[in-house]
């Protein structure tokens, strides 16, 4: 009976030891590949490599743990079209909102044409999709089901945002205001993320995670100027992410933890 409580207790408590073991190769991965970015030619504006690295995790999860890999990945398929449509049209809502915002704050409109671009925007869209679904596969395929074991959605969300916003390390040696932005920016997107894609199939909760985050990133692309560094267009899209996110943190707030099936 003892020997039973134990393995049943050490059971409940590896789900730790899977997060930090994706977190610790999804940090030292991504370092590892934006190292080498340089030496690849491959333009930072076009893709950049350290969007594998949660990717790269997964694939050591899945030598380590095979069977929960899979049945994390595989997702659940009992969520409704309705709720994902809804989820795409989010994305450009709050690239609207921090836009008109910023707008309204500094007086002018700041967009970029893509014809400006340094490269083809179909090249930038499409290696745009390719490194968000790099990400997503990490972010919330494995991670956001895993976390969902354990703790009801919005919970689960709000973690991984946390993680995911503090993976971006870089955006950390900017000023306070900036990293306060931007780290409320993924804590949002997560919620919305992980509440709509709840009950998603792997493959569509990959693609739709993925089409979202490329529509975020292209729109901060072309209608903010965040790269420069200041502090207000970032803090405007993360409280645009976050007056996005609150219909879905209501939406979420009475899910409970799932059991993930291993697959075989």
């Amino acid at each position: 009976m003892q020997m039973g409580q134990r393995t049943k207790q050490q059971t409940r408590q590896q789900w730790k030891a899977q997060a930090g073991v994706f977190l610790a190769i999804a940090f030292v991965a991504a370092g590892a590949l934006g190292a080498v970015q340089p030496a690849t030619g491959i333009p930072s504006e076009v893709l950049q490599l350290t969007q594998f690295g949660p990717a790269l995790a997964v694939a050591v999860a899945a030598l380590l743990w095979p069977a929960l890999t899979r049945g994390l990945l595989a997702g659940h398929p009992t969520g409704t079209a309705v709720r994902r449509r809804v989820l795409i049209a989010t994305a450009p809502s709050a690239i609207l909102l921090a836009a008109g915002s910023y707008a309204l704050f500094t007086g002018a409109a700041h967009v970029t044409d893509p014809r400006s671009l340094h490269h083809s925007f179909l090249l930038v869209l499409g290696a745009q999709l390719v490194g968000a679904c790099g990400e997503e596969i990490g972010w919330r395929c494995f991670l956001q089901p895993l976390l969902r074991t354990r703790f009801r959605p919005v919970t689960a969300s709000v973690v991984v945002g946390v993680a995911w916003g503090l993976w971006h390390v870089q955006v950390l040696a900017g000023s306070p205001a900036y990293a306060a932005g931007f780290l409320l920016a993924t804590t949002a997107m997560s919620v919305v993320l992980g509440v709509a894609l709840d009950e998603a199939r792997g493959y569509q909760r990959l693609l739709l995670a993925g089409a979202f985050h490329c529509l975020i990133n292209l729109g901060m692309l072309l209608v903010m100027d965040e790269e420069t560094g200041r502090a207000a267009p970032m803090v405007l899209f993360g409280l645009a992410c976050a007056a996005t996110a609150l219909p879905w943190m209501w939406r979420g707030r009475r899910g409970a933890p799932v059991r993930i099936a291993e697959r075989v």
